[in-house]
């Protein structure tokens, strides 16, 4: 083990840990290896609800529910929105949901997150982005039309496991689109006079957005 990944682990020790449902979620996730926040984000989310209380959220990417539970336990006063389009998936978020007992705080849309945006009215004030990392770009005319002023959007996986520092030519072939899609994203991001952006390497990377 690095000094880097000693330190996360350091970090990662002060985590207080999931409610015992979100506890067995996790360790469902983990077994079948359902992709999932991992603890640093969490950690950062669960901080960002709490100090930013948005009302109304829109989270891009449902898999089976963890992070949508999350965000109820951590802001049991928000409504969420979420967005999933692989049937297996949808049908395991929907039980979760209703074991939680929180199907009237979450709404889940069915389908490919690129139509349904489009059609989403809003406005939101906190859009988590953790879907289809080659998408992110295509989704932001949406993403921005949807988020209004002081609106916070927060994007996950956005260094790919380091992957995005290297060259295009670095990475295997069949990320090379995700690559390059991906550096435009975090580019725009950062060049748009309607967002203040900073990049966080925390988890697999984030970037945080506020809408100016």
């Amino acid at each position: 083990m690095d000094r880097r990944e000693r330190t996360i682990a350091f970090i990662n020790s002060f985590d207080k840990g999931n409610s015992p449902f979100l506890y067995e979620l996790e360790k469902y996730a983990k077994e079948t290896d359902v992709p999932i926040i991992r603890t640093q984000t969490k950690s950062f989310l669960q901080y960002l609800l709490k100090a930013h209380k948005p009302s109304r959220i829109l989270e891009v990417g449902t898999a089976i529910g963890y992070s949508a539970l999350l965000m109820h336990e951590a802001a049991p006063w928000a409504h969420i929105t979420t967005i999933e389009k692989y049937e297996k998936r949808i049908s395991l978020a929907k039980e979760n949901f209703k074991k939680a007992g929180a199907e009237d705080k979450i709404t889940l849309l069915e389908g490919d997150a690129t139509d349904i945006l489009k059609e989403l009215e809003g406005p939101f004030d906190l859009i988590f982005m953790d879907a289809a990392k080659g998408q992110y770009i295509n989704f932001l005319p949406d993403i921005l039309r949807l988020l209004p002023e002081g609106g916070i959007l927060l994007s996950d996986n956005v260094l790919q496991d380091g992957d995005l520092i290297e060259s295009r030519y670095a990475v295997v072939r069949r990320n090379r689109t995700i690559h390059s899609r991906m550096r435009e994203y975090l580019y725009t991001l950062t060049h748009m006079d309607e967002l203040q952006t900073v990049i966080l390497e925390d988890g697999d990377g984030m970037s945080l957005s506020v809408r100016l």
